[in-house]
Parts: structure tokens; C-alpha cells; sequence
């Protein structure tokens, strides 16, 4: 909304005049939503615990786990607070790219809302069944693509990383493979969310990585140079990357070990999907599994560990499943594991940047 108010008024305020800048807002709605996070995150954290929005916790998880029963949960709404506020007020709002991006993000948060709330009212970490929870992801994300390739600029085409003239053009096809890839994110950041901080830190630095990939997307100067996919006007949904990376960055402020507030299913599967679908409209799909390894790394763990289960009989390849617990059970700190995924996540987002020229 200030995009509108105060961009047409340039010619009288010249100062205003930097609201045509991508870079400018992009970095202000990050700064808006890192704000509002930090200033309501308290009167939030108060409110969930009065009205006793507690974290249930299962009985075969970690036994230090179990002190954490009762730790606020559902910070995901704060999350998608601060960051809808920040596109709200930055964003070019005329931009269909922007409210494909908040359709995303909130019908995600929907689907995990829903969840978190069975969770709290049934007083058990289950909510919605596993194949109710993903019919739900794949329609949100089936719409998405459906309202997407209706764009004239936008097409099936996958861009490959590290190679220049290859772009196959994989038809209808392509709509079920962005939903996989939204639907895999989304659920890959949920299965990471199990320590202190853990999902939040890694998806910051998704965001960040992001928020360059689309803004490069959407410049047609940068894109002809570093010969990726040009998508003129993809390059306004760095401000919703900026606002989400904001937004995440006020929420590890109470989310860190040890954690006052959990952002539940409808943060997780927010934030997942919102990644996935930013990573299907910068064309960089694939990179996506290296800016979020670590979210992949966790989610091999569950069905190697699921698969081999059934395969052998009972046997398991790590002592629990995702590979965060079982270096809990190895003995092996909360607080270290956190800081070593964390800086294995930036690792990889500077591996996935460096795509962008080794072509």
C-alpha cells in the first residue's frame, strides 16, 4: 500500500522516487516484518499461553523432549503476521506473481492451521491424517500452478543447473512436477521443525537465497548475462522473500534454543510451500534441492529409515527418524546440532548460488 501511496507522488517528493526500486522495498518489508515480529512476538507468546495453545508431545520422542510439553505453539501465525504485512505495504499489489506467492503461503498455513488445531484440542501430537494433510497440499498447490501457467509470459520449461542450452518443455507433465516440489518442500520443513530453531534458521537462508534468484529472474539485463530464465515482473516477489526472511528472523528471536514459542504445521507447511512455489517461478526447481538440503537431508532420513524398516523386519538404519534425533539419542547436544545444520544449510545455499555462473 505505501508502494501505491507514495510512488505516484515522485514527481513532487523525489525521495519517493526509491520506492520503484525492488531492492529498496525488498529490504524494508524485511525490516517491517523483523519489527512487527519482534514487537508483538511477546504480547503473542502471552496470549497462546492463556489461552493454553500448548505443544503436546509424543510419548516415543527424545525423553528431553518431553520438558518442552506445554511450550506455545502455533508461531506460525506470527510469521505470516509480519510477513503479509510487509507485502502488504511494499509489494506492487497490481503484480499477479505477488498474490500467486500469498495464495501459497496462506493456503499452506491453512492446511497446518487446521492441523495444529486438532493437535491442541485432541491434546496429542496428531492432527490431521497423513493423507488428509497432503490431499490438502496438493490442491493448493494443483491451483497454484493451474492460475500460473495461465500467465502468457510463463511456461513448462525446466531449466536444468550447470547447463546452458538444454530446457526441455515438459507439457502438463510440468504441473505435477512443481506440485512436488511445493508439496515436498512444504513437508520437508515440517519434518526438519523438531529442535529449537532448527527449521527457522535454514528457511531464512532459503528466503535470502531466493529473494536474488527471482529478483535475477525478473531483470532481463542479468538474466541474458548469467543466461537463466527471464520472467519479466517474477522480480516484485523478492519482496515477499524479503518480508518471509524478516519475519523468520524476528520469530528465531523467541524460537531459539531455548525455545519461548514452536511455529507448528502452519509454519512449517507455510514457509515449505511459499519456498517450493518461489523456487517453480524463478525456474531454479532444481537448485531447490541444494538452497534446502538440509530439508531434504531430513526428509531421505524419514523414508530411508521407514523403508528399510519394512524391508528388514524391524531393523533401523539410525537410532530415530528425522536425522536430527538421532544424533539427540548419540548424546550429542541440542544447541550444537542446531548450529552445525545451520551452518551446513548456508554451505549449501552459497553451492546453489554459485549455479548461477558455472553454466
Amino acid at each position: 500500500m505505501l508502494y501505491h501511496l507514495l510512488y505516484p507522488l515522485a514527481d513532487e517528493v523525489g525521495l519517493f522516487n526509491v520506492f520503484r526500486y525492488i531492492t529498496f522495498r525488498s529490504m524494508y518489508a524485511l525490516i517491517t516484518a523483523w519489527v512487527l515480529t519482534i514487537a508483538f512476538g511477546p504480547l503473542f507468546i502471552r496470549w497462546l499461553t492463556r489461552i493454553k495453545i500448548g505443544q503436546p508431545i509424543q510419548d516415543d520422542v527424545v525423553a528431553a523432549h518431553h520438558e518442552k510439553a506445554g511450550t506455545p505453539t502455533m508461531g506460525g501465525l506470527l510469521i505470516g503476521f509480519a510477513t503479509l504485512s510487509g507485502v502488504f505495504l511494499f509489494g506492487d499489489l497490481t503484480n499477479v506473481y505477488v498474490w500467486l506467492c500469498v495464495f501459497v503461503f496462506t493456503g499452506f498455513g491453512l492446511v497446518g492451521l487446521a492441523d495444529d488445531y486438532i493437535k491442541v484440542v485432541r491434546k496429542k501430537n496428531k492432527g490431521l491424517s497423513a493423507k488428509g494433510k497432503f490431499i490438502l497440499q496438493v490442491a493448493v498447490a494443483v491451483a497454484a500452478m493451474f492460475l500460473l501457467l495461465q500467465q502468457p509470459a510463463y511456461d513448462a520449461r525446466l531449466s536444468l543447473p550447470f547447463i546452458k542450452f538444454i530446457s526441455p518443455d515438459l507439457g502438463w507433465f510440468y504441473i505435477l512436477f512443481a506440485v512436488l516440489v511445493m508439496v515436498g518442500a512444504s513437508n520437508g520443513v515440517n519434518l526438519t521443525d523438531g529442535l529449537d530453531g532448527l527449521a527457522i534458521g535454514p528457511s531464512i537462508v532459503a528466503g535470502a537465497c531466493f529473494a536474488l534468484f527471482v529478483y535475477l529472474a525478473g531483470h532481463s539485463q542479468f538474466a541474458r548475462y548469467l543466461q537463466i530464465a527471464y520472467l519479466p515482473g517474477v522480480g516484485e516477489t523478492a519482496v515477499f522473500c524479503g518480508a518471509l526472511v524478516g519475519a523468520g528472523m524476528g520469530f528465531l528471536w523467541f524460537n531459539a534454543y531455548p525455545a519461548q514459542v514452536f511455529m507448528g504445521d502452519v509454519g512449517s507447511l507455510s514457509i515449505g510451500g511459499a519456498l517450493g512455489f518461489v523456487a517453480v517461478l524463478s525456474k531454479h526447481e532444481l537448485v531447490l534441492l541444494l538452497v534446502g538440503g538440509l530439508f531434504v537431508i531430513e526428509t531421505l532420513s524419514v523414508i530411508l529409515q521407514v523403508g528399510y524398516f519394512k524391508f528388514s523386519g524391524g531393523k533401523r538404519i539410525f537410532r530415530m527418524a528425522p536425522l536430527h534425533h538421532h544424533f539427540e539419542l548419540k548424546g550429542i547436544p541440542e544447541s550444537k546440532i542446531i548450529t552445525r545444520f545451520w551452518i551446513l544449510s548456508v554451505l549449501l545455499a552459497l553451492l546453489a548460488l554459485s549455479t548461477l555462473k558455472l553454466r
